[in-house]
């Protein structure tokens, strides 16, 4: 009976060893074939993409549920999809339409977060929504704007961009999100360790392509933009400046005051300042011609000294590749014909000097005044305009207009011929100067006769007095609606309304948003365009 029953439980326990074998044999087959699924899906969905991108034909985004699944599968904690919504070509170049998502896996949401993305080919970005970018060489350097600041824990945001390449092909992109770096190439996603980066080493500039599937608008920088790299060589053509591809382009930016008694702001860090947190894409190099004193060039000043300061500045701003106005800022004398001489030898001195690069602009009367004639006027700078052109024959050039450079409309009426290239100043102060010179220029414009703001402010012809926001608003409705490029009096601490930066902000470099008076935040804020 014993043997028996031993015999019936030996049976017993081999059948449980054979289904706990079976069983571990079915359970470890299952999770070779898991793994083996999500390889080939890694696989498969990074092909997809490199396929897509490679013919830039169609929608690379899956299905919302799809999208679920891989992001589980993949993606870990933070990861982007990049994909063509729509591509076309234009001026021989390939463009597209960039989509861009970023998903957030955790369950609390995100705030700082940057995204590189680079291109198998040079990009130029367009007509960005959803943040700010920079380029450096083959990478778009992607920050977030108000809107975008937050990725919701278990979502995403979206942003774009139109932009244009010779590939269109996504290579790779890394995604920082508090300061850890999340890596992917299509969809395949890689986390790595931390790595910080410095997004102002970023930098670059490209060929801006502007969106078949819009009507062409005015090809302006964004903050942290090369405008120079960007844009290239400018030209007049009608009452526009151009750029090197013929798109209508806005030089936006501000003036120094005299270079002589404000020289600590001629430097590169505070035009960097101005071209990364303002968007501005031009200085103007104010050089008072006869101050009286030794602070004018014309009226005892040291040339060497005062030519040297003059370098200085266009050598940063053509660094940072920014635009920049070479100022002869006639005020006291009246008459340029007054310091036509020295005028002569300066223009020859600084087109020789700067022929070569294509960023700078020659500004050679200031504001005619005291009753000084458009006849005078115009003698004056078809004296100084070959001097120019001699060296440099496509030199864009400004001539001041009389009565401090208010009367475009006379000077509509017989303008400089024989030249191209040939811009005419107003300027005003929006206290001061109200409809009556805005129609000055409506009929200027009209006449055909393309119109620079050199120099303008919220306050009244003084420097001084209140903001005039209403006529500063208008002014800068006529302005925008007609591409007229601007830049504003002035970059100092003066004590005067029309500073930009507080009387007692000591800051000479980088400015903060305290450093700035009301002038100056109303004016950053229109640069940005806002």
């Amino acid at each position: 009976m014993k043997n028996k029953k031993t015999i019936v439980m030996g049976i017993i326990i081999g059948i449980l060893l054979i289904i706990i074998a079976v069983m571990g044999y079915v359970i470890a087959s299952g999770k070779k074939g898991d793994s083996v699924k999500k390889e080939t899906l890694q696989e498969t969905s990074a092909g997809t993409e490199e396929v897509k991108s490679a013919d830039n034909t169609g929608s690379t985004t899956e299905s919302s549920e799809k999208q679920d699944d891989q992001s589980l599968d993949i993606a870990g904690d933070f990861y982007a999809e990049i994909g063509h919504d729509t591509t076309w070509e234009a001026d021989g170049k390939k463009c597209a339409t960039e989509s861009i998502n970023i998903y957030n896996n955790t369950s609390a949401s995100a705030k700082d977060w940057k995204l590189e993305i680079t291109y198998k080919g040079t990009p130029a970005v367009d007509q960005i929504w959803g943040g700010e970018y920079k380029i450096s060489g083959k990478t778009v350097s992607i920050k977030a704007v108000d809107y975008t600041q937050e990725i919701p824990a278990k979502g995403s945001i979206n942003l774009g961009y139109n932009f244009s390449s010779d590939d269109l092909a996504v290579e790779k992109y890394v995604l920082y999100v508090n300061d850890t770096q999340y890596s992917g190439d299509g969809l395949k996603m890689v986390a790595s360790a931390p790595e910080k980066t410095d997004s102002n080493e970023i930098s670059g500039g490209g060929k801006n392509t502007e969106s078949a599937a819009t009507e062409k608008k005015n090809n302006t920088n964004v903050p942290g933009e090369i405008p120079f790299e960007t844009h290239g060589k400018l030209s007049v053509k009608g009452t526009d400046i151009v750029d090197m591809n013929g798109d209508k382009y806005q030089l936006k930016g501000v003036s120094t005051h005299g270079i002589t008694w404000f020289p600590d702001y001629v430097n590169k860090e505070a035009f960097e300042t101005l071209r990364d947190d303002w968007g501005a894409n031009l200085i103007r190099l104010a050089m008072y011609t006869d101050t009286g004193d030794s602070y004018g060039y014309c009226s005892g000043g040291d040339k060497d000294e005062i030519l040297a300061l003059v370098d200085k500045g266009v050598s940063a701003a053509t660094e940072l590749g920014m635009y920049v106005i070479v100022d002869w800022h006639i005020l006291s004398d009246s008459d340029p014909n007054n310091h036509i001489d020295d005028a002569k030898e300066f223009f020859d001195k600084v087109s020789k000097k700067y022929a070569a690069q294509e960023n700078v602009i020659y500004e050679i009367c200031n504001e005619p005044n005291g009753g000084t004639q458009w006849s005078s006027v115009k003698s004056y700078a078809e004296t100084i305009i070959p001097v120019i052109k001699a060296n440099d024959k496509d030199a864009l050039i400004i001539v001041g207009t009389p009565n401090w450079s208010q009367d475009v409309d006379i000077a509509s009426q017989d303008p400089i011929t024989g030249y191209d290239n040939i811009m005419y100043a107003v300027h005003f102060y929006a206290a001061t100067h109200k409809d009556d010179l805005r129609n000055k220029v409506k009929t200027a414009l009209d006449n055909g006769l393309p119109v620079f703001v050199s120099e303008f402010s919220l306050c009244d012809a003084s420097g001084n007095g209140g903001i005039d926001y209403d006529s500063s608003d208008e002014w800068f409705k006529l302005i925008n609606e007609n591409n007229l490029s601007y830049s504003s009096w002035s970059l100092c601490n003066k004590n005067e309304t029309s500073a930009l930066i507080k009387s007692d902000s000591t800051a000479t470099g980088s400015l903060s948003d305290g450093d700035l008076s009301d002038t100056g935040k109303y004016v950053r804020d229109r640069i940005m365009g806002k």
